[in-house]
């Protein structure tokens, strides 16, 4: 009798272990981390190739665990029950299930599961083997339950094959991005430039391209030696050249081209003919995405183009430095004008130009400011007040609010925001 009890005892404590085990390597497997797994195999770790074979039969590995893990409890609580029944009688029942229930909670899921969440990829290395040969093993079960799954899912409407993504894989990355950086595991750099990757395909030419407004053009009917001071004085290479009238952009001129002409043209420089010099500007629509244009930019080896709109308008002008800073953040030499733009107040408030977009608002002072329908803040006030806001209006938007400080005619010059405004 002695020896039938220890022998039930050690059965049960065997299936306990079995448990965790299975527990244990759900949670390792996943929790795994993709990446790491992929770099260990690529370095010729065995056991990453095995996890990854695994992670790629899913449905037939999870179905693997939770047959065993319910194998192995049910038949533990069996032994158990049958053991304290011929001890305490009817009663056995009772102190078995509430025995068996202690003991599988906390040594068969809460421990080995919060293990394998701590250390999910080594744990997942460890159990991998043995795993790929419990699967191969219940492999014929599986399938069959499998089938049945299937069979009750299309009964109920539910296509089993039909796996609806509810995020891509881009957004998957940019959201594990946006996590780490939260955990301060990424600085906050290399988030917005890691995440600036990935928004490239999302904003058109329009967010980072520069407005007609303020671009730097050459009139073609000055006389050269203006038209040359003009661009020695410039702190851009290239420059647009409009004849008869600013629409009519028929070239760019190219600070290199023009001072090698110079150089042959030194008695006269009025001799110098523009039109010959000058490079065919490139024309693109507004609906043009950043990855498209930074790609065109790369197969046409040019670094400037002419924004247009469905009309064929002149918009602006986007540059690869351009969509560059979009990645990295503003991009300054010595020749470029420092531009601010954001000043913080004492009171902790933060005067903005209402030409400052609102992505860089955002990256540099940590907000998350909508940037769909406006590019610049004073845009977004605009857009959000349906009007043309006068000075010394308040607005609140998005937990923000916003004094309108300066205005030249319609355009907003000069804001106060008051941040989170409650």
């Amino acid at each position: 009798m002695e020896t039938y009890i220890i022998l039930t005892l050690i059965f049960v404590l065997i299936l306990i272990i079995f448990s965790a085990f299975f527990s244990g390597s759900e949670t390792a497997l996943t929790a795994a981390s993709r990446p790491r797994l992929t770099h260990l195999e690529a370095g010729g770790n065995k056991k990453a190739t095995i996890v990854l074979q695994l992670l790629n039969l899913r449905e037939r590995l999870i179905g693997s665990i939770l047959l065993g893990n319910n194998l192995v409890n049910i038949f533990a609580s069996s032994l158990a029950t049958s053991l304290l029944i011929s001890w305490t009688g009817d009663a056995g029942v009772a102190y078995a299930t509430i025995i068996m229930t202690t003991l599988i909670l906390i040594f068969a899921e809460v421990l080995p599961k919060t293990y394998a969440l701590r250390h999910p990829t080594r744990s997942a290395l460890i159990v991998a083997p043995i795993l790929k040969f419990i699967v191969i093993v219940l492999s014929p079960i599986v399938i069959s339950i499998e089938a049945i799954v299937g069979l009750a899912l299309r009964i109920f409407g539910a296509d089993k094959q039909a796996v609806a993504k509810l995020v891509s894989p881009q957004e998957e990355i940019v959201s594990a991005i946006k996590l780490h950086a939260q955990e301060g595991s990424i600085v906050k750099d290399e988030s917005d430039m890691l995440r600036g990757v990935f928004d490239l395909s999302e904003r058109w030419v329009t967010d980072a391209m520069i407005h007609r407004k303020n671009m730097v053009m050459i009139d073609g009917n000055k006389e050269n030696q203006k038209i040359i001071e003009q661009v020695l004085n410039s702190q851009f290479t290239r420059i647009p050249i409009w004849f008869e009238e600013k629409e009519n952009i028929t070239g760019v001129i190219h600070a290199k081209d023009l001072l090698r002409e110079i150089a042959n043209n030194t008695k006269n420089i009025n001799d110098i003919d523009l039109k010959k010099i000058m490079l065919k500007p490139w024309f693109v629509p507004e609906s043009t995405s950043l990855l498209e244009q930074m790609t065109a930019f790369r197969d046409k080896h040019q670094h400037f183009a002419l924004v247009v709109d469905e009309y064929g308008a002149l918009m602006g002008l986007i540059t690869l430095e351009d969509i560059i800073e979009e990645i990295v953040g503003p991009i300054t030499d010595e020749y470029d004008i420092a531009k601010k733009g954001i000043r913080r107040n004492q009171d902790g408030t933060f005067l903005v130009d209402g030409t400052v977009t609102i992505r860089d608002l955002n990256r540099d002072l940590g907000w998350n400011l909508p940037h769909n329908e406006a590019v610049t803040v004073a845009g977004l006030v605009v857009h959000e007040s349906r009007s043309i806001p006068e000075i010394g209006q308040i607005f609140n938007f998005f937990d923000t609010r916003f004094e309108i400080l300066k205005r030249h005619r319609n355009q907003i010059t000069l804001l106060k925001i008051f941040p989170h405004e409650k």
